[in-house]
């Protein structure tokens, strides 16, 4: 078992999330930065969509009960392990009894742990996903309180606990190693009622520095700003929306739509953040800033495509590192 000592803000079990039950009004949920957690999980021997713990924040703590192997992933929580830092990006075999420590966020805003063998909690809807709106999923579908007990899964391959390696890691993609004081450059693509807006208006979008509020959350990261205005008489219906999803509410402060966004909504569409530039969006610490960048379809391929090769470099050096069957 994996006892929490200290529970931390909001920390949860998450996965890559449901798919394809939208029309039954079921969001997605799943890992925020879906990168940090296919990391983590391949640096333990694990699928890449297993589920582990999603930290925020911090500071929080953990003890094994167990023999097993950890790893990291996503911001720099300045870990210990037994009082010797664990880095992020970082592998380890950790013995029954040791303590793991994070504390507050140094850079970033979440991290990712991975257990050989996932987190195994039960599964529903086809995901350990925490919906923590609805309340199921994860640990009794909410977020993770002292004293609760986690256990983990069955390896599904018999090599991969990696025992002849004692720690080993990463570097993580070069975006998490930028100077997180700067705005935070995301890519755009305009939406479907980008045309709704005012010229000025659209012109102010990519134009300014949009500020993260501390009212965001994993369903949506609400912006501060310029007044983005819509032109006279474009009432919308409700239609249905998905992660990434930029919309505008009537006080014109944008609201960028994240894993555990509702299914529908009446807001125009301004824009859509590529599904590349989500776990940048992530890692954004309240009340700093990002300026949105227009980018077309072909550009956020290309951007899924390169993600794509660097999760495939360390699934292939991983397949190196295991013992002999």
């Amino acid at each position: 078992m994996i006892k929490i000592l200290r529970a931390g803000r909001i920390n949860s079990v998450q996965d890559m999330g449901r798919s394809g039950l939208r029309h039954l009004g079921i969001c997605q949920s799943g890992a925020l930065d879906r990168t940090a957690l296919a990391t983590a999980n391949l640096l333990v021997g694990n699928p890449r969509d297993a589920a582990a713990i999603e930290f925020t924040l911090g500071p929080c703590q953990l003890e094994f009960a167990f023999d097993c192997r950890i790893a990291l992933g996503g911001a720099d929580f300045a870990a210990t392990l037994d009082g010797r830092p664990l880095p992020s990006w970082w592998s380890v075999r950790v013995h029954a009894g040791q303590i793991l420590k994070l504390e507050a966020a140094r850079h970033g805003m979440r991290a990712y742990l991975a257990v050989a063998g996932g987190i195994n909690s039960a599964t529903q809807l086809g995901s350990r996903a925490t919906d923590l709106q609805a309340g199921f999923g994860g640990h009794g579908g909410r977020a993770l309180t002292e004293g609760d007990a986690l256990s983990a899964g069955e390896l599904t391959d018999p090599a991969a606990p990696l025992h002849a390696a004692a720690s080993f890691g990463v570097r993580p993609p070069a975006w998490y190693q930028a100077d997180d004081t700067e705005a935070l450059a995301i890519r755009v693509i305009p939406g479907p009622e980008y045309d709704m807006f005012t010229v000025a208006a659209q012109k102010t979008f990519w134009n300014s520095s949009w500020t993260l509020t501390p009212q965001s959350n994993r369903m949506g990261f609400r912006l501060s700003g310029p007044e983005l205005k819509i032109k006279k008489g474009n009432d919308l219906l409700s239609h249905g929306v998905l992660p990434g999803v930029i919309q505008v509410p009537p006080a014109g402060q944008p609201i960028v739509l994240m894993a555990d966004a509702q299914t529908t909504g009446g807001y125009p569409k301004i824009g859509v953040v590529i599904g590349a530039d989500l776990a940048k969006l992530a890692q954004l610490r309240f009340n700093r800033t990002i300026q949105f960048v227009e980018c077309d379809a072909t550009q956020a391929r290309e951007e899924l495509r390169q993600e794509a090769a660097y999760l495939q470099q360390i699934e292939t050096a991983m397949h190196w590192l295991r013992p002999a069957k």
